[in-house]
């Protein structure tokens, strides 16, 4: 499922659901859900962004964060010794079985 299709999806089920793209647009967040996509993709953004230590910040501060498909492969510390960044903030291995559609 996409980001549009989970925003959707959370709004249908009574939750407050909005995009984060910026370090600022987490402020006032109860959770944090990282959706599928491409993670090499998703890593890349989140340093271009500046969200990559604020999020690692709120993991370890206790701050709830579930990831779905590239969402877990962000969350994980382990990824097989592939290059690209990650959250690393999970006790979790994760072998990806391929880049493109999975």
């Amino acid at each position: 499922m996409d980001a549009a299709g989970l925003k959707a999806m959370l709004r249908r089920l009574g939750a407050h659901a909005r995009e984060v793209r910026l370090p600022a647009d987490l402020d006032g967040l109860d959770g944090l859900i990282i959706p599928g996509g491409e993670s090499t993709t998703i890593g890349k953004l989140l340093v271009s962004y500046e969200l990559l230590e604020p999020l690692r910040e709120l993991v370890d501060s206790g701050f709830p964060i579930y990831g779905t498909c590239a969402g877990t492969i962000l969350l994980a510390r382990d990824i097989g010794g592939l290059d690209q960044p990650l959250l690393a903030t999970m006790d979790l291995v994760v072998k990806r079985n391929a880049f493109g559609r999975q």
